[in-house]
């Protein structure tokens, strides 16, 4: 089936005008580019909000490179080969066929776009709109110039997503207890990637409470010099 889907989407590819085919096959790498923009972008923007949404946005790349790794662990164990070579009958792919040993399953490229869509959206919620449907255009342009097949993209994704959910879930806490040091660190490095944080509010003085106090006074009152009697 996943064989059948892949020759249908090769040979649409191949009806489509130059430029489309062109912009498909630039997209499989720009999409990665314009990720690592929008975690600078998602990094300077949560640098004056709490320690939680600093160490988000940093966890959101680093999440996103532990979710390639744990997609480049199970290619090496799963060899299976590339569809451009293996599947008979189909269109030739858009772009240059992988060489042998650079496996199919699952797309790495989909790992990762599964995992930063996800990540982002984690440390920016509001850019949820943007990251997945990226992700989505990134993992089917791999079948689109045919060097996946349809399940090897779909597992890509979905692995991504999982490994960046787990890994941000369980290094938020420590990772923002760390900004938080950092934050009140005598570098100013680390103060400036840390960031600012929330401004903190003055606290409250009740009037006349730092005033000093009179010489001579005692409990507020001016202490009485004793009368002397006339002679």
């Amino acid at each position: 089936m996943s064989q059948d889907l892949y020759r249908d989407i090769t040979d649409f590819a191949h009806d489509t005008p130059g430029w489309l085919q062109l912009v498909a096959e630039l997209w499989t790498e720009a999409g990665l580019l314009l990720f690592g923009v929008l975690f600078l972008v998602g990094w300077w923007r949560a640098r004056p909000a709490d320690s939680r949404a600093v160490a988000l946005a940093v966890l959101a790349p680093l999440g996103t490179a532990f979710g390639y790794v744990v997609s480049e662990l199970l290619k090496s164990v799963v060899d299976e080969e590339r569809p451009c070579r293996a599947v008979a009958g189909a269109a030739a792919s858009i772009v240059e066929c992988p060489p042998y040993g650079d496996w199919s399953f699952p797309s790495n490229h989909s790992a990762i776009a599964g995992a930063a869509a996800v990540a982002l959206a984690m440390a920016w919620r509001g850019i949820v709109w943007l990251t997945v449907p990226m992700a989505l255009l990134m993992a089917f342009s791999r079948v689109f110039v045919g060097v996946h097949y349809p399940h090897d993209v779909a597992a890509g994704l979905v692995l991504g997503a999982l490994a960046a959910v787990l890994f941000v879930r369980l290094l938020t806490g420590p990772t923002g207890a760390l900004a938080g040091t950092m934050r009140t660190s005598r570098s100013a490095v680390a103060a400036w990637l840390a960031g600012p944080g929330p401004s903190v509010p003055a606290p409250v003085t009740a009037p006349g409470a730092g005033a000093a106090r009179e010489p001579g006074r005692a409990g507020g009152r001016r202490r009485r010099e004793p009368m002397h009697r006339r002679s």
